[in-house]
């Protein structure tokens, strides 16, 4: 580190992630990242982003220009999964150190991540849907969803939640089925989804429409579990309708991601490929605004 600084050695890191001003949970991400970019900076860590919309002209205009970019490493966020594969693959050819978060798309660990086990977490909503529960219940997985979101990381939570089943076949008790909306609007929910149904699992972080819908109509016993601590998501988990939020740390995932970077280019250690977040579950009883992990 002493001859880095001496000879002002700039290390260049890309930041390959969508467009956080309308997405919490990118925001939270940035903010982890620009923690470590200011406690880096000192070694000559410096971030270079490359924002996209969240669609997928976007995100290969955005290819072309991170492809153009000469750097030292690379966080990214592999959203668009087919068209991130195809991106990785020639990206590798640099022979440049890559970390990705939220989605491990990486076949072989040729690369690193920093994330949760998707499908673990989808695993884990199983368990908290049977938890407690001895009468038959009819669950309703609810697929609020963008056509990018037949995305690995959702798939692997469907898989996550159902194999939790299958595993344990004594839970007879409970039948499945399922609703996909491309749109995340309150008046594409109507009564008939919700006729006889009893849990709602929500495979990513807009289990607040659900719960928002539910609020608005007074139904009340349905057990929910999303993801994400979104502001909305809070709200309806403080008001008792959504009962688990299975926390993805967010702001850990961009800190550590950039400390990898650090780590195996600055300090030129080796560290692990594959760091997977805690699962973390949160209540209403032991939500804490102030909470900060990094």
């Amino acid at each position: 580190m002493a001859s880095n600084l001496a000879l002002n050695k700039k290390f260049h890191f890309a930041v390959f992630l969508p467009k956080s001003e309308t997405l919490e949970y990118w925001k939270s991400q940035v903010d982890g990242i620009e923690k470590a970019a200011i406690e880096f900076s000192k070694f000559g860590i410096v971030l270079d982003y490359f924002f996209y919309d969240y669609n997928l002209i976007s995100f290969k205009e955005t290819v072309h220009k991170v492809m153009q970019f000469d750097c030292d490493g690379l966080l990214f966020a592999p959203i668009f999964y087919q068209d991130s594969v195809e991106f990785l693959n020639e990206y590798q050819k640099r022979n440049i150190p890559v970390v990705m978060i939220d989605s491990n798309i990486s076949e072989g660990n040729q690369h690193a991540y920093v994330g949760q086990n998707a499908f673990q977490s989808g695993y884990l909503a199983g368990r908290l849907i049977s938890f407690a529960v001895k009468n038959e219940r009819q669950v309703l997985i609810f697929k609020i969803t963008r056509e990018i979101e037949s995305t690995s990381v959702y798939l692997q939570r469907i898989d996550g939640f159902y194999s939790y089943f299958k595993d344990h076949n004594e839970l007879t008790n409970f039948k499945f089925s399922e609703v996909t909306l491309k749109d995340s609007k309150i008046d594409q929910l109507s009564l008939d989804m919700f006729a006889g149904i009893n849990s709602v699992f929500v495979p990513n972080s807009r289990a607040y429409i659900v719960a928002e819908f539910l609020y608005r109509n007074n139904i009340k016993g349905v057990r929910i579990i999303g993801y994400d601590l979104l502001k909305e998501n809070i709200e309806y988990l403080n008001k008792g309708v959504i009962d688990f939020l299975i926390n993805q740390r967010p702001e850990d995932q961009g800190y550590m991601g950039i400390n990898y970077l650090y780590k195996k280019l600055v300090l030129q250690e080796e560290t692990e490929h594959t760091h997977y977040i805690p699962l973390e579950i949160i209540l209403k009883e032991n939500y804490f605004p102030a909470r900060k992990t990094v």
